[in-house]
């Protein structure tokens, strides 16, 4: 069995055996955008910036594991799903709280 054959798909797309270097940068930067948009749309609190540089420090050097996990385990992939799920809540909860308030009016 081929070692391209086993890679997830976001390092397959950035072709990680073919351009190692470049593609892991690319898995990381990816993988740590969307463990920020992840962590801003359902954990994140109002925070004195201090903390909150402290937080995000931890969260690119955690995700500096999940990229290496991320070659052959679906890392990226359940990152954009868990995204899409919290995305479609907080238009949920958006629109039931703008039609709450009109409901009062």
């Amino acid at each position: 069995m081929d070692v391209t054959e086993r890679l997830s798909f976001f390092p397959s797309l950035y072709r990680v055996v073919e351009y190692p270097k470049v593609g892991m940068w690319m898995l990381y930067i990816t993988i740590l955008l969307l463990s920020i948009l992840v962590f801003k749309l359902g954990f994140a609190k109002k925070l004195p910036i201090l903390k909150s540089a402290v937080i995000y420090l931890f969260l690119a050097l955690g995700c500096t594991v999940l990229t290496f996990l991320g070659i052959f385990l679906p890392v990226a992939e359940g990152l954009v799903v868990a995204s899409l799920i919290l995305i479609i809540y907080k238009i949920r909860l958006y629109q039931s709280k703008k039609q709450e308030a009109e409901e009062v009016k």
